[in-house]
């Protein structure tokens, strides 16, 4: 019998999604059932709801389709919410499947029962509970619009347990994407006057450039035109970081300097980005609301663009479109002395991603570890992090170059790695996938690396176990310097732990280790775990390191 459960998954499938990512509960039995019918569909099973939905998070960033997770009511939906927080704030696109109680059972606080629009209400782009099992597909077909469309991101689709076994009609519906709002003439006329008598223009790219398509339109673009590119918070694969006009990464930490000098442009194309509170310094950069420069905002979302920064040219449309489209009116523009305005700000890119040498006692400096990694790394390889301070050298050192990818959470949530790494290793079978994690977050998902196992999956971990929350430690120790409460750890026996899953490991305790534990773990066809005894001190303020401890409660 074809039921609503076929339907919701006809629709899935028919729309090219082949996999979701599941924890098991009796409130969706249906679709669990349904599931055996549709082959074409890989079911992956996790063993925590919020490692299954990061999965669905990072699947959805590399296919640009939704990613699916599928839970069960009350603890699996509240367990799975940090994947919807997740994908609102990275802008990718998920479907979140949620079982619920019988219909009768509504609004009674029944058992586990939740109402999920006021809980996701304010993070998910859309949240439907579907009452009528006829209306199972029709809901699906809009989750599928919605959390593609304009900004991706999150749906939550809810279905009550008694309305998935029905017999409905099977329909065949396909999303189209709407066709591309074309940029006015008449403003790309005006701005490329403009540019062409720019002395220090400045391109910052976005995550809406994360295709072939945006990726070439960014580099001709900006080669074309001499215009440096700065690529907005965790987007670095979106132009190679080892380009003569790339200026780095408008992150969490950048020297005033190399702000200084951005301020001192005098038109900046946001290309592709939101262009949040990190990106713009706290809102910092440009000036707000007004920015000094000719500002100009490109992005598919008319709630995104002129949000904070009052634009000059506010363009809702595809941001590489819109690129090709420029490049057209002004190739043939000279370019005066752009060259030298780009070598200065690359130069301080350079300086700042230049590899440190930090002198410790107390374990393995973790950039050493990076650095030797990205000599040793693929030209595709997929770098998965979690969240922490032992990320950090990845994000101002590793020189990415497409296709290598950088899968890394904007939303800063701990836990990201192991599932993400599971996710990319899942969808690009032959290339190498590297996870790499803190004590506390591998904590947090490593179990989910017993996925690895169940598909061979020859994923290499890299776990930095320096026995702190790092990051925590750091701020702790900028203001209220040497009381620790909270954020010294202990730990297992990593080592041991990834053993017990039947993964090969070792541990690296010196400096001299990481060369040959790298290329063994590179090499090897199935995953493969590396614990890094890490320097806590290399990571602190350097006042930190010789201040007496007032309070070390929990050391």
């Amino acid at each position: 019998m074809a039921t609503s459960s076929h339907a919701l998954l006809k629709v899935f499938s028919d729309n090219g999604i082949d996999r979701v990512f599941l924890v098991p509960g009796e409130s969706y039995l249906g679709v669990l059932d349904a599931l055996s019918d549709f082959p074409q569909i890989d079911v992956v099973t996790c063993r925590h709801e919020g490692g299954a939905s990061f999965m669905a998070c990072a699947d959805g960033r590399l296919t640009r389709r939704p990613g699916v997770v599928m839970v069960s009511r009350g603890p699996g939906a509240t367990n799975a919410s940090i994947g919807v927080h997740t994908a609102q704030q990275d802008g990718v696109p998920l479907i979140l499947v949620v079982g619920q109680v019988p219909k009768a059972d509504l609004r009674k606080e029944a058992f586990q029962e939740i109402d999920y629009q006021q809980m996701f209400g304010s993070i998910a782009k859309w949240v439907v509970e579907v009452q009528e099992p006829e209306k199972l597909a029709e809901a699906a077909f809009k989750a599928i619009r919605m959390a593609t469309s304009g900004t991706p991101g999150p749906v939550v689709l809810v279905i009550p347990e008694d309305v998935q076994q029905q017999e409905v009609e099977q329909p065949q519906w396909e999303v189209i994407r709407h066709q591309a709002v074309e940029p006015s003439q008449d403003s790309l006329q005006q701005l490329s006057t403009l540019l062409s008598k720019a002395e220090r223009p400045l391109i910052i790219a976005g995550g809406a450039l994360d295709s072939v398509e945006g990726r070439n339109a960014l580099r001709n673009l900006a080669e074309q035109q001499q215009i440096p590119v700065v690529v907005s918070f965790r987007q670095h694969d979106v132009f190679p970081n080892t380009h003569e006009l790339y200026a780095g990464e408008l992150g969490l930490a950048n020297p005033k300097d190399q702000i200084a000098a951005f301020e001192s442009s005098d038109l900046i194309i946001a290309l592709g980005t939101r262009f949040g509170d990190i990106t713009s310094q706290s809102y910092t950069f440009p000036s707000l609301p007004r920015p000094n420069q000719t500002f100009v905002h490109v992005y598919p979302d008319d709630h995104i663009v002129g949000l904070h920064f009052s634009a000059d040219f506010g363009f809702v449309c595809d941001p590489a479109s819109f690129a090709v489209q420029l490049l057209e009116l002004v190739k043939s523009q000279g370019v005066g002395g752009r060259g030298d305005w780009a070598s200065s700000l690359n130069a301080i890119y350079k300086r700042i991603a230049s590899w440190p040498s930090p002198a410790v006692n107390d374990g393995v400096p973790f950039v050493k570890v990076v650095e030797q990694l990205a000599r040793v790394a693929s030209k595709d390889t997929i770098i998965c992090l979690d969240a922490g301070t032992f990320a950090a050298p990845v994000y101002r050192h590793f020189p990415f170059v497409y296709p290598q990818r950088l899968m890394a959470p904007l939303s800063g949530a701990m836990g990201y790695g192991t599932p993400a790494a599971v996710a990319s290793q899942l969808r690009f079978p032959d290339r190498k996938v590297v996870c790499m994690a803190g004590d506390g977050g591998f904590l947090m998902t490593g179990n989910e690396m017993i996925a690895a196992v169940e598909h061979q999956l020859p994923i290499l971990f890299i776990v930095s176990n320096n026995n702190c929350y790092g990051s925590i430690r750091v701020h702790q120790d900028k203001t209220y310097p040497g009381r620790h409460i909270g954020t010294t750890l202990s730990n297992p026996d990593f080592v041991g732990i990834a053993r017990s899953f039947g993964v090969e490991a070792e541990r690296v305790t010196h400096f001299n280790d990481i060369e040959g534990a790298l290329q063994r773990g590179l090499q090897a066809k199935k995953p493969y775990f590396i614990e890094v005894r890490s320097s806590l001190s290399a990571i602190l303020p350097v006042e930190a390191i010789n201040a007496p401890a007032v309070e070390r409660s929990g050391d």
